[in-house]
């Protein structure tokens, strides 16, 4: 229950209901069991594609047999077997797993916990990244700077009432309140256990706080919250709040309302400061073709400022767990891969909904089980060396696929007809490279097969070199590169290695 909750204060005090089903925790749980990952294009073309070519293959040295039957001759089952294994596309299978190894090897050294080589896969195709404000885009602890009172309210009545409201209130804005109610008018925090006050709790559906205390409900939070509170006791909303919390929202501060049963006392000024250097980096990823949405509970006011100080192509204002979740399963609908970064309890379903989610070292412990990845230096803007990671590991793939699959067909045209030359003469215009017989072909096959995964290890670790071309570009560089070396490099090893076997008498 308190995993991931940081004592601030003396003791911590938890009361449990007998509603359950209901509580933010249980709400929380039920989004994150409910969240499914999807697999990336790439991911379901390689599988299809690996698939496809078993099938063939598999089909291609089941109808040998009969063929030798009808030529009036017979293939040794264990030279099926070993033909099989040349010609399925058993090099990129064997690479699969040290590509992906390799990525999430690079990633530590980045200080970046991948969960899979899979979730690094899904880092290099991502087209839309949604980041959690505070904490993540911002510095995260906002601060009271200024009480703003309405007319015929005094500063110093503010900063009292926003005082009461906030002596129970241990995050980082309600203890500065607090502090700047005393270093600006005097007012000392008060005990209030005796005086039989009753205090409200911030809740995420009420989104305000407060105290109950001899006869005085005061109550601090949301404009529209505080709002709906004074309008429900027969109050009226006041203009003046509206326009100071406008006025506040604009300069990319906070506002927070505080209130007095039926009246708004005016407007507590919060700030939170945008960390330093995102916004180029948030270029970068633009250039990169990858949007970028910042997700906050602020209002939309608010938002649209820290969005423009910050760079951001869009936000989403006052965001519910359900709202995040929402903006994911949309953006996958219309076939992106989304990418979350986030700390708080709050974030865990939409870090278990998305393609990548990665999730910040400082946050708690629900958003790092929840995501796939986890930032040990908490920080947002890591995501551009995370994705190009990722794009160099589909590259990777990418050219040892191309070299693998040339590299099958160029075995099959080199051992079948060295097979059934004798049963066929005429296949002897096709045996270019000259096999001694047909028992060194498969031998010569089966080594180089071996011998070619072997060599290409050191090259699945390395990776190819990042570089931001397009696809056009990298599919024209993988066919002339790695398409012809893998046609040319079979014939060359396994007349080699047939000569070879030729020379100490094994052929």
């Amino acid at each position: 229950m308190t995993g991931g909750t940081r004592v601030i204060s003396d003791w911590i005090k938890v009361r449990v209901t007998s509603d359950p089903g209901h509580t933010f925790l249980d709400r929380m749980i039920a989004l994150v069991e409910g969240a499914e990952r999807q697999k990336t294009p790439n991911e379901i073309a390689l599988n299809i594609l690996l698939a496809v070519l078993t099938l063939v293959f598999l089909l291609v040295v089941a109808t040998l047999q009969p063929f030798a039957w009808y030529a009036g001759t017979e293939i040794p089952v264990p030279v099926l077997i070993a033909l099989l294994v040349c010609l399925i596309p058993t090099t990129i299978g064997a690479l699969i797993s040290a590509i992906g190894i390799a990525g999430m090897d690079r990633l530590v050294q980045h200080n970046v916990l991948a969960m899979s080589g899979r979730a690094v896969e899904a880092a290099g195709d991502i087209d839309t990244l949604l980041l959690d404000k505070t904490g993540t885009i911002t510095l995260g602890n906002r601060q009271a700077t200024e009480f703003v009172p309405v007319s015929g309210v005094t500063a110093r009545e503010l900063a009292d009432a926003a005082q009461l409201a906030s002596l129970a209130d241990e995050t980082p804005e309600g203890r500065s309140i607090v502090v700047l109610a005393k270093d600006e008018y005097g007012i000392r925090g008060r005990e209030l256990a005796d005086r039989q006050s009753v205090f409200v709790p911030f809740t995420a559906q009420t989104r305000m706080s407060g105290v109950n205390l001899n006869g005085r409900e005061i109550r601090k939070g949301a404009a529209d919250a505080v709002d709906d509170y004074v309008r429900a006791n027969g109050g009226v909303a006041s203009p003046e709040v509206q326009s100071i919390v406008n006025r506040i929202a604009r300069s990319g501060g906070t506002p927070l309302v505080v209130a007095e049963r039926t009246r708004s006392l005016g407007v507590v000024h919060l700030k939170d400061v945008v960390k330093g250097g995102i916004r180029d980096r948030f270029t970068a990823l633009r250039a990169m073709g990858i949007r970028t949405v910042m997700i906050t509970g602020d209002n939309p006011l608010t938002a649209a400022s820290i969005a423009r100080e910050a760079g951001v192509d869009d936000f989403l204002a006052q965001a519910t767990p359900e709202d995040k979740m929402t903006l994911i399963r949309r953006e996958q609908g219309e076939g992106k891969l989304v990418a979350m970064t986030g700390d708080g309890t709050n974030d865990a379903p939409a870090l278990a909904q998305a393609d990548v989610g990665v999730a910040m070292n400082t946050g708690t412990t629900a958003a790092k089980e929840a995501g796939n990845m986890v930032d040990l230096d908490s920080n947002p803007t890591k995501l551009i060396e995370i994705v190009e990671i990722g794009k160099q590991l589909l590259m990777t793939r990418g050219a040892l696929t191309t070299f693998s699959i040339a590299n099958d067909v160029a075995k099959y045209f080199a051992i079948i007809p060295a097979m059934f030359i004798l049963a066929f003469p005429q296949l002897a215009a096709l045996n270019v490279m000259r096999l001694a017989t047909p028992e060194s072909a498969i031998l010569s096959a089966v080594i180089f097969n071996a011998l070619i995964i072997i060599a290409l290890i050191p090259l699945a670790l390395k990776g190819i070199e990042y570089k931001p071309l397009g696809a056009a570009a990298v599919l024209r560089r993988n066919l002339l590169i790695y398409g012809l070396g893998g046609i040319v490099l079979p014939f060359i090893g396994i007349k080699a290695i047939d000569v070879a076997l030729v020379a100490i008498g094994l052929a």
